[in-house]
This record gives C-alpha cells, structure tokens and sequence, in this order.
C-alpha cells in the first residue's frame, strides 16, 4: 500500500481544536510539515505521518495528552467528513456501521487489505465491534475512534450503548480521561481493539438526516473513494503529478519520477506491472482532457490544444483525429 492519508478535513479540525486549547497555529503547521493550502478542500489528502505528528505537536503544546480523546468527544464527525453526515442519514445503526465500513477510509486509511476494517462478533453471548487495527505505535487513533464511535451518537440514542472497551495499548497517565468519557470498564493490555456493546444497537433508529441527503451524500462518497482507490496506483500518482504541468508541454517520464520521488527504471517497471506505459497514460489524459474542454465549449481549439500541452494546433489536430477519428472542430460543432 502506498503512504497512507487522512482527509484535510480531519486534519483541519485537529488542527483548529488544538489551537483553540492553547496551540499556536504556526508552530503546529511547522512541527507537522503541513501548508496551510492543504487544508482548504476537506476532500484533500493528508500524509498520515504528518497528521500524527499534528497530533503530538497538538498534545505538547496543549500540554494535553488526552488531546486524542478530547477532540474526538468534542467534534462530531459529521463536521469533518461526508461520512459523518451519511452515517446521521442511515435508516438504523446498522445502515451507519455499514457506511462506516465501506467509506471509513476517506477519514483515515488503514491498510488492511480486502478486510473491514470493523465488525461485529459474537463472544459468550455478547456483541462486540473489533477495530481490526492495531495500534501499536499509534494509539491515539484508536483512543479517537473510540471515543468518537461512544460520543457522537449519544445525542440521538435513546441510552448509553458501550458496555466495555478493550485496548491493546497499556494504561496512560491519562487514565481518568477514558474513565470520563466511555463510561464503562477498560481493559488495557488486552490482544483486541474492541468495544462490547448493547445487543440492540444494531436495530436503533438514526435517520437523523433526511432520507433524500442519503442519496446524494452516497453519490459523493462513491467518486471520493473512487479517487481514493485511483491514487493508490501508480497511474492515478502520475496522472495527478501530470495535471498542473500538462499545459507547459514540458511533461516527461523523467520529470514525473522525480516529483513521484521515483526512479525512472522504477517507475517503468510499476506502471509495466498496471499494464501501460508512461506514454500511454500521457496520451489518454490528453484526450479525456480535450474531450472534457471541447464539450465544455468554453475554450477553442487552440487554447485546448494548449490546455493539453500542444505547442503545435497541427499537431494537436492530428493527435484528436487519432483519438477520435474526428477534428477538433468536428467535436467542438454544436449539436443539431
């Protein structure tokens, strides 16, 4: 898997809790090598390493290491992420734990690979959820799932719904802030990431949000995480690296490893190994970009086939001829 993200939503909102405790704004973006720029679109993605290290400047600097558990009882996800705001729009908390499973990712990666990160077993008679993760070097993510999991739905529920909580991390010096906010027993030291819980939550009522945001909210998550999926290759890295510098027609395998942090010998054999070339992911962008230009009949041909990095229109006509076994202006002409 290649370095995992978190959404710039999260990150943001990390980011404005810890500082609203205290935190500079300045020495937090610093210490975590985040910009500023890369928080604007919640959709974005943030290098995991650097959300937690976000996360460690959050808890110095507050003088707060129960940060993890603080911001996750404070923020409900449905501020951060459309994941949020589809689990509020589930018909029970079944739907929800089903929409957690399958677009959790566009909060936090976890590389597990074709498994759920989440699930619901029977043991000796009571249910459990088990965050298959493991949080070995990382237990402030599990400290804020849980706690976020517990918290959020207490304003709709009609009781408390987690029991117990097991953990495999040890017991902190923060301990009192877990007793506080799960209102159970914990267990530390424990072989599991597991929460037992009310035998009837499945069945609970959410529908919070209107059925008809259901919809359109699972519309989105679906392109977000088909864009998610799409990063994780090696065409979809390149593609990205590629589109702020198709215009100039400067675009070259060697130019594209060196941003991907690549060689070029190793980029061949990985895009070898998706079954294309770098040529062949070169030529098909330009053709869906000049198709997405021209049907857009906002720009003219010359300026598409400047768009898609043809210093030549001659040249650019012939490539489109290629694509499409039309001109330019064939494509561009309306409709009858």
């Amino acid at each position: 898997m290649a370095e995992p993200t978190v959404s710039a939503g999260l990150a943001r909102a990390l980011l404005e809790f810890a500082v609203s405790r205290g935190a500079g704004q300045a020495a937090l973006l610093e210490r975590s090598g985040i910009a500023p720029g890369d928080l604007e679109d919640h959709d974005t993605r943030i290098a995991f390493a650097s959300y937690l290290a976000l996360m460690r400047a959050g808890k110095e600097l507050c003088n707060d290491p129960a940060l993890a558990l603080h911001f996750a009882e404070a923020v409900d996800m449905s501020e951060i992420s459309v994941v949020g705001l589809l689990t509020l729009a589930s018909p029970t908390m079944m739907d929800a734990f089903a929409q957690l499973n399958r677009y959790g990712q566009l909060v936090v990666e976890v590389d597990l690979g074709a498994s759920p990160r989440f699930a619901l077993e029977q043991r000796g008679g009571e249910l459990w959820m088990v965050d298959r993760r493991r949080d070995d070097e990382c237990p402030e993510l599990t400290e804020a799932t849980f706690a976020r999991l517990a918290c959020n739905p207490r304003r709709f529920l009609p009781r408390p719904f987690v029991l117990e909580v097991h953990v495999t991390h040890s017991a902190p010096a923060h301990r009192a802030a877990y007793d506080r906010i799960f209102q159970c027993p914990i267990a530390f030291d424990r072989p599991w990431n597991a929460m037992r819980i009310d035998p009837a939550l499945p069945s609970y009522k959410v529908a919070v949000q209107p059925r008809y945001a259901f919809g359109i909210l699972s519309a989105h998550a679906e392109a977000l995480l088909a864009e998610l999926e799409s990063s994780k290759s090696t065409r979809g890295r390149v593609e990205r690296a590629l589109m702020p510098i198709l215009h100039t027609g400067t675009a070259s395998m060697d130019l594209i490893a060196q941003r991907l942090g690549l060689s070029r010998p190793t980029l061949y054999r990985n895009l070898k190994a998706e079954g294309v070339t770098f040529e062949q992911v070169l030529d098909e962008l330009r053709h869906k970009l000049a198709l997405h230009y021209l049907n857009g009949k906002k720009v003219s041909v010359n300026e598409t086939a400047y768009l898609v990095g043809f210093s030549d229109p001659a040249a650019f006509s012939r490539a489109f001829k290629r694509w499409t076994g039309t001109s330019p202006r064939g494509a561009r002409a309306p409709r009858s």
